[in-house]
C-alpha cells in the first residue's frame, strides 16, 4: 500500500515517515537497518516525550517517563507493519502508552515515600546501572555507588531500600522456609477484649470503693459465672435482696462513672 493511501497521522508537527518505514521492511538485519531504523526513533521521540509528560507528578521522575517510553517507542518502529495501512502514530501512541502503563503497575509506589528518598533511589539506581557497565560480572559496592553519586553511604543505603518500597508483598504470599505458611497466617486477628480495657481501667477505681459484700457479689456474678440464686445461698441472703444489690451497684456505678466524664 502506497504512502498516499496509507491513514494519515493526526498532529501536524508528527514526521512523514513511510517511505522510511517501507524501506525498513525490506532491509534484513545489518548495519543499513540499524542506522534507518535509528532515524526513525529520533524523528519520533518527541512525540514519545509528549506522551511521556502526561504521566508526570505520580512518583516518578520525568526522566524515567522519557526512557519508558523511549522503550515503548523502540518496541513500536520494531513490530510496527506498514502494509496494514495505518499510519505508524496509530500503532506506536497505545504502544509507548501501554508501555508507561505497565512501568507504574510494576513498579509504581504502593507506600508514601517522601520526594527526598525517592531522589535518592534515582541517583543510586542511575549510579548502578552506569557502574555495572563498567564494572562487567559483579555488583558496585556501597562505597563506589557512594562515590559515583556525590552521596554518602548511608544516603546511598536508604536510596537502596527505597528500590524495595515500589510494591507491598501480598498477604498471600508463601513466607520463606515454610511449606505454605502464608505471610497473612503471621498476623493476628482483632481481639476484643481490647475494646473493653478502656473500661475496666476506668471503672476500677469505682469498684474499689464499694462495700466488700458487694464487691463480692459482683465477683461471684461477673468473674466466677454463679446465678443470684446461688449467690444468695453462698452468702445466706435472700435472692431478691441479691438483685436489689446488684441494681444499687449498677446504679451508683453508672453515676460515679458519669461524674468522672463530666
Amino acid at each position: 500500500m502506497s504512502a498516499t493511501t496509507r491513514t494519515k497521522h493526526s498532529h501536524d508537527d508528527a514526521p512523514d515517515t513511510a517511505e522510511a518505514f517501507d524501506r525498513l521492511v525490506g532491509l534484513s538485519e545489518g548495519p543499513e537497518r540499524k542506522a534507518l531504523k535509528d532515524e526513525l526513533i529520533q524523528a519520533w521521540l518527541p512525540m514519545a516525550e509528549r506522551i511521556a509528560v502526561r504521566f508526570k507528578g505520580r512518583g516518578e521522575s520525568l526522566e524515567d517517563l522519557y526512557q519508558v517510553a523511549a522503550l515503548g517507542l523502540v518496541k513500536a518502529v520494531d513490530h510496527y507493519d506498514p502494509a496494514r495501512g495505518h499510519a505508524f502514530e496509530a500503532y506506536a501512541v497505545p504502544t509507548i502508552t501501554g508501555e508507561i502503563k505497565r512501568h507504574f503497575r510494576d513498579h509504581m509506589w504502593t507506600l508514601h515515600v517522601p520526594r527526598r528518598v525517592q531522589d535518592l533511589r534515582n541517583r543510586v539506581r542511575s549510579s548502578a546501572k552506569e557502574l555495572s557497565q563498567l564494572t562487567p560480572g559483579r555488583a558496585p559496592t556501597v562505597a563506589e555507588i557512594a562515590d559515583h553519586a556525590h552521596l554518602s553511604e548511608a544516603e546511598v543505603l536508604t536510596g537502596m531500600e527505597a528500590l524495595d518500597c515500589f510494591s507491598t508483598l501480598s498477604l498471600e504470599a508463601e513466607m520463606p522456609g515454610t511449606d505454605g505458611y502464608a505471610l497473612g497466617d503471621a498476623i493476628g486477628g482483632p481481639d476484643p477484649a481490647y475494646d473493653v480495657v478502656v473500661d475496666r481501667v476506668t471503672v476500677k477505681p469505682c469498684l474499689q470503693r464499694l462495700p466488700e459484700r458487694e464487691r463480692t457479689i459482683l465477683y461471684l456474678r461477673f468473674f466466677g459465672g454463679m446465678t443470684q440464686s446461688r449467690i444468695a445461698q453462698q452468702l445466706g441472703i435472700s435472692q431478691m435482696h441479691v438483685s436489689r444489690l446488684l441494681s444499687g451497684c449498677f446504679a451508683h456505678l453508672r453515676e460515679e462513672m458519669l461524674a468522672e466524664v463530666h
